[in-house]
């Protein structure tokens, strides 16, 4: 990938943890439940991401299970922030996720120099 999409991908996976903890934060039925929420979702995505989606992820799957991790975060993101009452960041989040993704893409089809 190149250093401008390291850079995006990097900034993504910022803003999907941030998204699961206003999530989290908005969620709970009570302040306790919301700060244990704000805490453990996105404590539990980032676990998720290290064992499976980041380059020295512990566990080795295919790109496809990757890409299929990759989208189950994003999608619970995307949707934390469109039930928190946050729509537009949310379709802001899924533009960038998607143009990160084409890009990526894009980038692996290119014949090498």
């Amino acid at each position: 990938m190149s250093p401008a999409n390291l850079a995006l991908r990097f900034l993504l996976e910022l803003a999907l943890l941030a998204a699961l903890g206003i999530w989290g934060a908005r969620a709970g039925a009570t302040g306790l439940l919301s700060a244990i929420l704000a805490v453990a979702a996105p404590l539990a995505a980032a676990i998720l991401w290290g064992a499976f989606v980041s380059p020295k992820a512990r566990f080795l799957i295919g790109w496809q299970a990757r890409l299929g991790v990759e989208i189950a975060l994003f999608g619970a993101a995307i949707a934390g922030l469109a039930v928190s009452g946050f729509p537009k960041l949310a379709v802001a989040l899924a533009a960038a996720a998607a143009f990160h993704e084409a890009w990526r893409a894009a980038e692996t089809r290119r014949p090498a120099r």
